[in-house]
């Protein structure tokens, strides 16, 4: 597994390898199986189980692609009322640490809710989410160019955009400063 990337805040770590071990469990899949539908190490899953690993943000997004679940439900922060606090946040990181994103909360029924950021002329490639994905990008500052097939999308502060995540895409940071996104990824209803 590479140097690790995602930043926890307390036990995040064993909080996603217990939910792994119970998501994997209940779909029927051994670590075996699941390595082999996400292109993930048999060991990497292991720490991960073991709370031993901290994934970057492709692998938590290969794993709950796998399993066919939303992102948060890895993470599964609870409760009747929740506040989304910057300095609490956990942080997942792109391999390179060019692109973080951090869940405001669990999913709410099929939809995800981020803050990310993406440095100054940085460029992210986004793995194609589950067939069905929406997603929806709100710049909160700076400008962003995001490419979804072959096609460029120009957005400065305060313009959003809506496109079919189940497929590759691209945010490039067109500014000298880090761009701040808000985001929502809708997941088809089952």
């Amino acid at each position: 597994m590479n140097k690790p990337k995602e930043r926890q805040t307390g036990d995040a770590g064993k909080r996603i390898g217990t939910n792994l071990r119970q998501f994997r469990a209940r779909k029927g899949l051994s670590i075996d199986a699941l390595s082999s539908i996400i292109g993930v190490s048999r060991l990497t899953l292991l720490k991960i189980e073991n709370g031993e690993g901290n994934p970057t943000l492709s692998v938590i997004w290969k794993i709950a692609n796998g399993l066919n679940i939303p992102i948060t439900d890895l993470l599964s922060i609870e409760g009747e009322v929740a506040v989304s606090r910057k300095t609490e946040s956990l942080k997942l990181s792109s391999s390179d640490e060019v692109f973080t994103a951090e869940p405001l909360f669990p999913s709410y029924g099929r939809t995800e809710l981020y803050r990310g950021y993406l440095q100054a002329r940085g460029k992210y490639e986004a793995e194609a989410h589950q067939t069905g994905v929406t997603e929806f990008v709100t710049v909160m500052a700076g400008g962003l160019s995001i490419k979804v097939d072959g096609e460029t999308y120009r957005l400065e502060a305060y313009d959003s955009i809506r496109f079919k995540g189940d497929r590759l895409h691209t945010y490039v940071n067109t500014t000298d400063q880090v761009t701040i996104l808000h985001f929502m990824i809708a997941y088809p209803t089952l």
